[in-house]
């Protein structure tokens, strides 16, 4: 069992010690050695040590016992006795929001509901409404939740699947007879949600390929085995495709298997003007209108086809057939797109949203790259509900080459959260100042994440703010609000002169909580007028503002900043799927906030505050 494992049981564990009952003290226990685990940067194997256990802060001995036979075994008799002492599925009704283990147990004592098809039942019923602590709109709730996790069956957060398919991707490569391969779909694209990933593989053995693949040990099961596709499930529950291609095809079937659908229609479209036909595998000359019936008639489609509509081979009835151009030779895609007359196309804009328009005209702007990030805000420390200190949290942002960390934990009505009230957002500000004269060339910017009322007022008075480097102003809270007094809400918020950034703008949970109501384009006309910085949140459970909404902030010149929203070290490395959505948003260097280096992003930090002044 690997470290997130490790740290997913013990978080089960709790689960369970609280449906049971047990004292509060050891259900901390383990929730605090589960975050102990998952910010620890040894080795597993090292987990089986008494000795290394010792040393990580919140592990007692019968914890330690529990984490070396999970080590050992990937299981253990404690927790599986916990799990005995309740049906198999009761830990899927956590999935749904606004369950937590007091209602939890209340629907299995009382109800007896133990799955989420048993809960379902009772709603439809109407029993649930009946309990004590529940009521009919948390039953219309639950009904709701239920029927967004049936619609979202089979799809997964792009962050929830990236560590399995890197290491899949790596193994692969690594193999001697691979000699290139690399993850395509909608991964590749940087998609928000994904339902399965795909592999292309160029190799000269096919048969070995497969068998590897076949064996690794993130597959759970074989659904589909031949000789150039195979398909599997891996254990953390997605659909994972295997091609096995020739070093010749290899071009061809990435950018097909990277799709979108809408851009590979275009992209076959503008070969049958040239005279070619393209397919999975090769460009060739488009056959007559006899030879291509002929096809139709007699030839079987090549394993893929489904995933996409085919063009028609024959060209437009009642005109002359165009001569076919000579076919260039295609060793890479970037061949292919130059042989369209198109520039090279990223993976992130492949959507048919303009990018052969720019690609034509040589007008596709140069998109960030991870290595243009020189800071980042929006993060939290044990101060509020982050899992690391301070300290550890700028050692780790300091290590990852940041010169700059923002620090910006809750505010005082987050109460949940254990939100700052003034005098310890005061105290924070005073040992990140002392913290900074400690650092060398490394700085810590004291802000907070300040909450937005309902009526668009601030968690703290403005003197309080303006002694912070900045302030980013999220909404935790009424978010059943209409949409007109939501936008009105935020927008009155973004006008407060110290208010620099604006986090998370449409409060969404992907595949878990829908956004808010909000009028988004009239949020990004307030923030242009405003001079406030639009969050990307990195987090992949969030990915908020949407890669949809960016071209239009671009154009009226807001300006971004990607953060991780980090509630511990590890999460720092989030970033990077903050720049897949920037990159698909069309964004630049100059478009990023944060890409500023640490002489130059202090002076933007004030901007707004200077000009308001």
């Amino acid at each position: 069992m690997d470290k997130a494992g490790i740290a997913n049981t013990l978080e089960k564990m709790a689960t369970l010690l609280e449906l049971k009952g047990e004292n509060p003290f050891k259900i901390r226990a383990y929730t605090n050695a589960a975050r102990s685990i998952e910010t620890w940067g040894g080795n597993v194997g090292d987990l089986g040590d008494d000795a290394t256990l010792e040393k990580i802060p919140g592990i007692g001995k019968g914890i330690a016992l529990v984490i070396k036979d999970l080590v050992a075994d990937g299981s253990s008799k404690f927790y599986d006795e916990l799990r005995a002492a309740f049906p198999p599925d009761i830990l899927e009704l956590f999935t749904l929001p606004g369950l937590g283990a007091k209602k939890v147990k209340a629907l299995h004592e009382q109800l007896r509901v133990s799955s989420i098809t048993q809960l379902q039942e009772a709603c439809e019923a109407g029993h649930v409404a009946k309990l004590a602590g529940f009521g009919k709109t948390t039953q219309e709730k639950l009904c709701k939740a239920i029927a967004d996790r049936a619609k979202h069956a089979g799809s997964f957060q792009l962050g929830a699947v990236a560590a399995d398919a890197e290491q899949l991707r790596d193994d692969l490569r690594a193999l001697d007879d691979v000699l290139q391969v690399s993850i395509a779909g909608s991964y590749r694209r940087h998609k928000e949600i994904v339902r399965d990933l795909d592999f292309i593989v160029a190799t000269s053995a096919p048969a070995a390929v497969t068998e590897a693949f076949l064996a690794h040990p993130l597959v759970e099961s074989v659904l589909v085995q031949g000789a150039t596709k195979t398909s599997v499930r891996l254990r953390s529950g997605i659909q994972c495709d295997l091609r096995v291609v020739s070093g010749a095809e290899y071009p061809f079937a990435l950018n097909y298997f990277t799709g979108s659908k809408e851009h590979n229609v275009v992209v076959r479209n503008r070969a049958l003007q040239r005279g070619w036909t393209l397919n999975e595998y090769r460009l060739a000359p488009a056959p007559s209108k006899a030879e291509a019936e002929s096809v139709g008639r007699d030839s079987v489609e090549p394993e893929g086809a489904h995933r996409q509509p085919r063009q028609s081979l024959a060209p437009p009835a009642k005109k002359k057939r165009k001569e076919a151009d000579p076919i260039p030779e295609i060793r890479e895609e970037a061949d292919l797109y130059r042989a369209l007359a198109l520039d090279y196309i990223p993976p992130e804009l492949r959507e048919n949203c303009g990018e052969f328009e720019a690609a034509a005209e040589s007008r596709l702007p140069k998109l960030i790259e991870k290595e243009n990030i020189r800071g980042t805000f929006h993060c939290h420390t044990t101060a509020s509900d982050g899992r690391n200190s301070l300290e550890e949290m700028a050692d780790a942002a300091e290590a990852l080459g940041l010169q700059y960390l923002g620090i910006a934990d809750h505010s005082q009505s987050l109460v949940q959260a254990h939100g700052l009230d003034e005098t310890r957002l005061r105290t924070q500000m005073a040992a990140i100042r002392k913290l900074n004269q400690e650092r060398g060339d490394f700085r810590i910017f004291a802000g907070v994440e300040c909450d937005i009322m309902r009526d668009g007022s601030l968690d703290f008075d403005d003197d309080v703010l303006a002694d912070l480097d900045y302030v980013v102003a999220s909404v935790h809270s009424g978010f059943g609000m209409a949409e007109a007094e939501m936008t009105e809400r935020i927008i009155r918020a973004m006008g407060n002169p110290y208010v620099t950034m604006l986090a998370h703008p449409t409060g969404r949970l992907l595949l878990r909580r829908e956004p808010y109501a909000v009028n988004i384009p009239a949020v990004i006309e307030a923030a242009a007028e405003t001079g406030t910085w639009i969050e990307i949140n990195a987090a992949p459970k969030r990915l908020d503002m949407d890669w949809r909404w960016w071209p239009l902030a671009k154009e009226k010149g807001v300006r971004c900043v990607i953060n991780p929203d980090a509630h511990g070290v590890e999460r720092l490395q989030e970033l990077w799927f903050g720049i897949g959505v920037a990159r698909k948003g069309w964004l630049t260097k100059a478009d990023v906030m944060n890409t500023l280096p640490l002489g130059k992003i202090e002076a933007e930090l004030q901007r707004k505050r200077t000009k308001a002044a």
